[in-house]
């Protein structure tokens, strides 16, 4: 019997192995949680590697951030992350991970100036638990890895500088690092829809540079910070060379060479697009795939 025939015969939930395609991985977009922290419910997606749902093993983690504006579907919908990570993770060298994917708003990832929105201690206390409790995450530091575009990529320096225990490798793509001086003079109307949830709005030249920004200044936290507490997580920077971002990006890479803490940095042909990030995830799923290794 022919190979159309025998299809004809058969369920239509049974033609995909029929046809000889690969199912691939799951995504589960805008799944809910009730945060206490923020008093309010959130979002996250997830793409489950191929097998999952049929294996009983725990798996390393990808905590992947979206950018400015952007939300819970940013990677899903427009980062293709689901076909990019399906062939990915046919590679020997790429680990099965759940790649988890939660809404920040225009939080910047940080608990703001005056304590209305605390993400950070969202992120960490409360969010990280809960998916790692829920799904079968290897919650030992080094199964777990941070990525994320712009915002994202600010947000993954932060809590791997920060939180250095807590992480394997942090892949920071375009990251939305800038220069105190860039800061100081940026237009009023920009650092208030920008920046203002974060470190607070009508705040004119160095009045921005307070200690809240400070704190939270992933320049200054690798310039004061202690250079052994930095080379505990593995860094991967990249970011276009035709991105409005680059020049913080260089100075990041510059910073990180003063501390002398190991890191990739690459600057590829590209701009602060999508299509330039989709490039970037292959490379950063095989770069995190390296921490989980043993």
């Amino acid at each position: 019997m022919r190979l159309n025939s025998m299809c004809k015969l058969i369920p239509v939930f049974l033609l995909i192995p029929c046809l000889g395609l690969a199912q691939g991985g799951i995504i589960k977009e805008s799944m809910k949680i009730e945060s206490e922290i923020l008093g309010k419910e959130m979002a996250y997606s997830v793409y489950f590697p191929e097998g999952y749902a049929t294996s009983q093993r725990s798996y390393p983690v990808l905590y992947l951030l979206h950018g400015f504006t952007d939300d819970e579907t940013g990677w899903v919908q427009f980062g293709e992350v689901k076909a990019i990570a399906d062939k990915e993770l046919q590679k020997v060298d790429v680990s099965p991970m759940i790649i988890i994917m939660p809404d920040a708003g225009l939080s910047w990832y940080v608990n703001n100036y005056d304590g209305s929105l605390r993400y950070e201690d969202y992120f960490i206390n409360e969010f990280m638990p809960h998916v790692e409790n829920k799904f079968r995450i290897r919650s030992e530091k080094q199964f777990r890895a941070l990525s994320g575009l712009s915002m994202g990529g600010y947000g993954t320096l932060l809590y791997a500088i920060k939180h250095p225990d807590l992480f394997a490798s942090a892949a920071p793509l375009s990251a939305g690092v800038s220069e105190d001086s860039s800061m100081v003079n940026m237009p009023m109307d920009n650092w208030n829809n920008v920046y203002g949830i974060p470190f607070g709005k009508n705040l004119n030249g160095k009045e921005r540079l307070n200690d809240h920004y400070l704190q939270n200044s992933i320049l200054n936290l690798i310039e004061t910070g202690e250079a052994g507490q930095l080379k505990k997580v593995n860094y991967y920077i990249d970011c276009g060379d035709d991105d409005f971002l680059i020049k913080g990006n260089m100075a990041l890479h510059s910073a990180l060479l003063d501390q002398e803490v190991p890191h990739e940095f690459r600057v590829r042909d590209g701009g602060h697009t999508w299509e330039y990030w989709r490039t970037a995830l292959p490379e950063v799923l095989h770069f995190v795939s390296n921490s989980f290794h043993r």
